[in-house]
C-alpha cells in the first residue's frame, strides 16, 4: 500500500491547495526544521510571491498543513472500512490491523506528520503544537467511541475508553519513532502486534 498524498481535486484556490499538499509531502520527508519555504514552493510549482499571498510564514503554513494532513488521514481510514464490523471490539482490532498493514514502503509514507512536527516544535511554537494536538485528538475520537461501545458490549470495566484510546495513540506514535530509529518497519510492526494482543486480552478474547 503506497501512502502518498493524493492529487488534490481542483479547487477555487488552487495555489493554496498545492502549497498545502506540497507542505505535507515535504514536511513528512524532511521534518519541520529541515524544510524551507523554497522547498515547499518548488514541490508545489509556485512562486514565493504566491506563497506569501496565502501564508504569512512557514509557521503559518505548518498550522494549516496539520489540518490538511488530518483531513487526508481521516479519509484514508474511512476508506479502509475498519468501522464496518458488527462487533465494536472487532472494529478496534481492525483499526490496529490497518495500522499494521500500512507500515510498508518508505518511512515518510507511513509515519505521522503531526507526531513529527510536535516533537520538533512543542517548546518553541505553541500554535503548531496545538494544531498537532487537535489532529491527534480528532483521530483518536472515533477509536474512543468504539472502545466505549466494546466495553458496554462485552461488560468490561476497570479502565476508561479515553485512556485506552490515548494508549493506542502513544503506541502508534512510538512505533513511528522506532521505525525512524532503526530505518525500517519490522520492529514497529511487532510493537503494534503486541498492542493488538494487549487489547484482545483486555476484552478476554483469544489473541491471534
Amino acid at each position: 500500500m503506497f501512502l502518498r498524498m493524493e492529487a488534490a481535486r481542483p479547487r477555487r484556490n488552487e495555489a493554496r491547495t498545492r502549497l498545502l499538499d506540497a507542505a505535507v509531502t515535504v514536511l513528512r520527508r524532511q521534518g519541520y526544521a529541515g524544510t524551507t519555504v523554497e522547498d515547499i514552493c518548488t514541490e508545489a510549482g509556485v512562486t514565493k510571491g504566491a506563497f506569501f499571498h496565502h501564508f504569512r510564514s512557514k509557521d503559518d503554513l505548518a498550522v494549516a498543513a496539520a489540518g490538511r494532513f488530518s483531513e487526508w488521514l481521516e479519509a484514508l481510514f474511512e476508506r479502509s472500512g475498519w468501522r464496518g464490523h458488527a462487533d465494536p471490539l472487532d472494529r478496534v482490532l481492525a483499526y490496529v490491523d490497518f495500522r499494521i498493514a500500512i507500515f510498508r514502503g518508505a518511512i515518510p509514507q507511513y509515519t505521522c506528520m503531526l507526531g513529527m512536527m510536535v516533537q520538533e516544535t512543542y517548546a518553541t511554537n505553541p500554535a503548531i503544537r496545538l494544531a498537532c494536538e487537535a489532529g491527534i485528538r480528532l483521530h483518536a475520537a472515533p477509536i474512543e467511541e468504539e472502545i466505549a461501545a466494546a466495553m458496554r458490549e462485552h461488560g468490561v470495566t476497570g479502565f476508561t475508553a479515553g485512556s485506552l484510546a490515548v494508549h493506542i495513540m502513544a503506541v502508534v506514535q512510538g512505533a513511528f519513532v522506532l521505525a525512524k530509529a532503526v530505518d525500517g518497519p519490522d520492529g514497529a510492526v511487532e510493537t503494534l502486534r503486541h498492542l493488538r494482543r494487549y487489547i484482545a486480552m483486555l476484552f478476554r478474547e483469544k489473541a491471534p
